[in-house]
């Protein structure tokens, strides 16, 4: 284990050189940290075997700090700012993110049926390709100290995308599970996954906000906030165990509805020296948790990228970005928004990956052919897509022109 754990720091040391030089390019750091991770993952140099990745201990630090990566996003959610865009970033998000679902899906259905694979494969496409891994984008946010109409709807979008995005997956799971076999997905399931994130980060974060309110020293502001992140993350563990059919629970949502409990506690002065006492961590946390993310792709996958891969990639990118900008402009978005909102949502190989392993578990038993279209499509796109969309997303803010404006 001690060489396990040895050859992991390492393999975060070159990721974090891996930023530092991409950065030299003008692109963002992230990109370093996911191509370091598909280099020194099992597919390639393997100082990331997979003994390690398949880890229970690694796999639990890693929500550990999913949940302290959720900080980016719960301490922008400040009722005070947010408020203006309420009711439209509601029906924003609900557009691109149906809207995607419904065009990938679409697109799928008529080559399904033209090839005579089962219609309900098109649906289990779209759901897994509606959803948002916020981390590359806010890293981007993180980096280029952006700020702006364009930054300011993302950040609370990411997480109410992720929500939906759990909501229509897993709906669709369900009913193709039960069209399958008899066993399925109970339906109560699929909002307990979805709220109940939400009700272990506010459970704790009421608790940390009292806490956290009285000014203290970074030492003692830092102990209280790991100390709560635990707290969060562990029962996050314990309902994983005993509470769900399989270790489903976003833990990033856990951290988001944690620390957006505690940021409406605090006044913005207090909330202010918490995230700069906590940004050396919250740095860490997201090195990790990409390098994490780009572990898992295999690079091979490209070479054996074919029509789905590019179908899923093209239509996917197609309903992001339009429905984004037809979403903010029925609701009065400022234009920055309307035109740039839509890059910005590109990224979501993790979330894309975890929700192809749910797909491929459901379906290796009873549909073995789908499970291998579907796992051989969404493999090849996460490689190809995720490189490609934190370099639109990058653009996304920089033509919004929200660069050094935090």
């Amino acid at each position: 284990m001690f060489i396990l754990i040895l050859r992991w720091v390492i393999a975060i040391m070159i990721a974090f050189a891996f930023g530092k030089l991409v950065s030299k390019l003008k692109l963002p750091s992230i990109l370093g940290w996911l191509i370091g991770g598909m280099v020194l993952g099992p597919y390639a140099l393997a100082l990331l075997p997979n003994e390690l990745i398949g880890a229970a201990w690694y796999e639990n630090i890693i929500h550990v700090l999913e949940c302290a990566v959720g900080l980016m996003i719960g301490t922008e959610l400040v009722w005070k700012r947010i408020r203006q865009y309420g009711k439209a970033l509601m029906i924003t998000t609900l557009i691109q993110s149906l809207g995607t679902f419904a065009v990938v899906s679409a697109v799928f259905g008529i080559v399904f049926t033209i090839q005579g694979i089962p219609l309900y494969l098109a649906f289990l496409f779209g759901g897994i390709a509606l959803a948002t891994a916020p981390a590359p984008a806010l890293s981007i946010v993180r980096e280029f100290k952006t700020d702006g109409p364009v930054t300011k709807t993302l950040i609370p979008m990411a997480a109410l995308d992720d929500m939906v995005g759990v909501a229509v997956f897993f709906t669709a799971i369900s009913i193709v599970a039960r069209h399958l076999s008899s066993a399925s997905m109970p339906v109560w399931m699929i909002p307990v996954m979805i709220f109940l994130p939400l009700v272990i980060g506010v459970a704790t974060g009421i608790p940390a906000g009292f806490l956290l309110k009285k000014e203290s020293t970074k030492a003692v502001t830092l102990t209280i906030l790991i100390g709560t992140i635990l707290t969060t993350a562990g029962i996050g563990f314990l309902c994983n165990q005993y509470l769900m059919s399989a270790p489903v629970l976003n833990f990033m949502l856990m951290g988001m509805a944690f620390s957006a409990t505690f940021s409406n506690l605090v006044s913005e002065e207090r909330l202010a020296q918490i995230i700069k006492a906590f940004n050396p961590i919250l740095g860490v946390s997201m090195i990790v948790v990409i390098l994490n993310l780009g572990a898992p792709l295999d690079y091979h996958a490209i070479l054996g990228a074919g029509l789905f891969t590019a179908i899923y990639i093209v239509s996917r990118v197609f309903g992001k970005y339009f429905r984004a900008r037809f979403g903010a402009k029925v609701t009065g978005m400022p234009i920055t928004v309307q035109k740039y909102l839509g890059l910005t949502l590109l990224p979501h190989s993790g979330v894309s990956l975890v929700f192809t392993g749910i797909a491929v578990s459901t379906l290796s038993a009873s549909a073995p052919d789908c499970a291998r279209i579907i796992q051989g499509t969404i493999a090849a796109a996460a490689v190809i897509n995720e490189i490609i969309a934190v370099i639109i997303a990058k653009k996304g803010f920089e033509w919004a022109g929200e660069f050094n404006k935090a």
